[in-house]
């Protein structure tokens, strides 16, 4: 009874611990919801829940481009099964990942390229992400035709301080 009792233990003891390993593995999800460009809620297990694509940020809705943004990520993975990879949760306790479509693409680098997102400076991808927005900002393209588009982190610091910027 003893060893059994034991055999038990080590193997709760062993799935405990491999169970992180199992929960942030990569799994197939549908996106129920676009919020943004780069938020959405997902369906996966029975439960819905909100992700933020992994090293980017898109324009805020009521920013210019923020809408188009919201558009064109519909049209990649609006109600359409995506792979969700590298799942974490980031420092304020946002789900972020990266988002596949089921051809491989990475929804987060396609709006890069369509020139509707920055790359986050800290991203984890580096030079590659940087490397694409500058791409965009060459070839003016999306939000890169305004001359002074505003990110995001600095439109919100903006917006909370009670100033407005023109664009």
């Amino acid at each position: 009874m003893p060893i059994r009792l034991i055999m038990t233990g080590v193997v709760l003891a062993v799935a405990a611990a491999a169970w992180p390993a199992w929960a942030w593995a990569d799994f197939t999800a549908r996106v129920v919801t676009v919020h943004e460009g780069d938020r959405f809620t997902i369906y996966h297990d029975g439960r819905k829940e909100m992700i933020y694509l992994k090293d980017i940020d898109c324009p805020e809705l009521k920013q210019p481009f923020g809408k188009q943004a919201r558009r064109v990520a519909a049209a990649y993975v609006g109600n359409r099964d995506v792979v969700i990879r590298a799942l974490k949760q980031d420092r304020q306790g946002r789900k972020i990942a990266e988002v596949l479509l089921v051809d491989g693409r990475n929804i987060a680098h396609e709006l890069l390229n369509e020139g509707l997102a920055w790359s986050r400076p800290q991203s984890s991808d580096g030079q590659g992400l940087k490397d694409m927005e500058d791409l965009a900002r060459a070839a003016h393209k999306g939000l890169w035709a305004d001359p002074n588009p505003v990110p995001p982190w600095k439109w919100n610091a903006a917006k909370n301080a009670g100033r407005k910027f023109s664009n």
